[in-house]
């Protein structure tokens, strides 16, 4: 019986040939290590926060005198209304976890080079909708910190030239943050995790077009590869028993810990909190934010250094194969970028202070000076090599450069000939 189902259903519509080719049957690195695990977890926990956030909207009211109420509603008087929210409000920090550490791996073993560029540019529009999506998150509690987060936030786009009023308005949908930003902003919030996976949707074809890389660097050749089922669901199925364990533990013990303090007061415009602190995952944009002292210089960092990552496969064009593994300045290069996020991390988590504000500059400078200093550690990195003893042509051969390949051959065949 399921057969004849399957036949019929071929028949009308190729479901098998699809699951095969894309899925079960897509020709896989047989070299991919756990790092390649957190693409199937992002898409993981954007299922788990869909499916948690669908439930949780029909006990949620999008009104300041009732929505704080309506939380605690689902927090107390809701059957496991309490394991929902814990669950989408965890949820939020492991989806940026996964996709930073995701993004961490595409950036240290060079992903991002052609010819998938297309792939990470996908990717980083993924990270923009994800953004908005938590910060209009945000403010749904309506407590004092999403209440003043949103106050601040929606305040930088003062700085839109000749428009920077009208288009703050148009976002709050008023002249202060209240009842129509929050109607507004559940709404989009309901509306962008379905406008993330179509995203996806092109993230997935955009991957399966230039095919997975691996943490050699070189692509292999189609007789190296092997099928994505039943050997990398087995590992993916593997990582995502350790996921859930981290998971579960901080949804059962430590749900609070991820939640601000202050978000469990009512949102009272007439009290400012003594340090506004948006989400751990937004501190270094905010430090950076904090350390320009001129609003428009501020707003104009903080969307760079999110914009930046875009503009990777045009600054590296380095020839070696592998990213950082076999790049030992590039290496160094990203362990110290890693922590200089940390550090602005620290900053943007503390109450600004002098010491704070030049340790956040210096780290400002710190984070753009990473990505501008790319193309001279390439061509370093390039040289150290030939004076190592490495021919350029090795170099050139190592990138699999078809050009490099064909002039190799013509000098071999003149050598040849000259001999004869």
């Amino acid at each position: 019986m399921p057969a004849r189902i399957m036949k019929w259903i071929d028949h009308r519509f190729p479901l098998t040939n699809f699951v095969k080719h894309e899925l079960t049957g897509y020709p896989t690195p047989r070299n991919l290590s756990y790092w390649w695990n957190f693409g199937f977890l992002a898409g993981f926990v954007l299922v788990l926060q869909i499916a948690t956030g669908i439930f949780l909207a029909m006990h949620y009211k999008a009104d300041i005198a009732l929505s704080f109420d309506s939380i605690q509603h689902i927090m107390r008087d809701v059957n496991y209304g309490w394991l929902l929210r814990y669950m989408h409000a965890t949820g939020a920090s492991a989806f940026f976890f996964v996709i930073f550490v995701h993004m961490a791996r595409t950036l240290y073993y060079g992903s991002y080079r052609a010819p998938r560029e297309l792939l990470w540019w996908t990717g980083q529009g993924l990270l923009l909708l994800l953004m908005a999506t938590a910060f209009m998150g945000y403010l749904l509690p309506w407590g004092q910190m999403s209440f003043w987060g949103a106050t601040v936030i929606t305040n930088l786009f003062r700085a839109t030239p000749f428009f920077g009023d009208q288009v703050v308005v148009w976002l709050r949908g008023d002249y202060t943050v209240g009842d129509a930003t929050l109607t507004r902003f559940f709404a989009l919030h309901y509306l962008f995790p379905f406008i993330i996976c179509a995203a996806v949707v092109i993230h997935l074809v955009a991957l399966h077009t230039v095919k997975s890389s691996n943490p050699s660097g070189i692509d292999l050749a189609a007789k190296d590869n092997i099928p994505f089922h039943p050997y990398f669901t087995a590992k993916d199925l593997y990582g995502l028993g350790w996921f859930l364990i981290i998971y579960c533990i901080f949804v059962f013990f430590l749900p609070d810990s991820l939640i601000e303090p202050a978000n469990n007061i009512p949102a009272n415009p007439m009290q400012t909190p003594n340090h506004i602190v948006p989400e751990w995952y937004f501190l270094p944009f905010y430090a950076i934010l904090r350390s320009v002292p001129d609003l428009v210089g501020g707003v104009l960092a903080m969307g760079l250094s999110v914009m930046m990552f875009a503009f990777m496969p045009i600054l590296d064009r380095s020839r070696i194969p592998g990213g950082a593994h076999y790049r030992p300045f590039y290496r160094w290069q990203f362990f110290l970028f890693i922590i200089d996020m940390l550090v602005l991390g620290y900053v943007g988590y503390t109450p600004p202070t002098d010491s704070t504000l030049l340790l956040g500059q210096v780290a400002t400078l710190c984070y753009f000076g990473s990505f501008f200093i790319i193309p001279f550690v390439s061509r370093m990195e390039e040289r150290w090599l030939i004076k190592r003893g490495l021919p350029p042509a090795v170099i050139e051969l190592m990138a699999g450069e078809a050009a490099a390949i064909e002039r190799h051959k013509q000098s071999h065949e003149q050598r040849k000939g000259a001999r004869l």
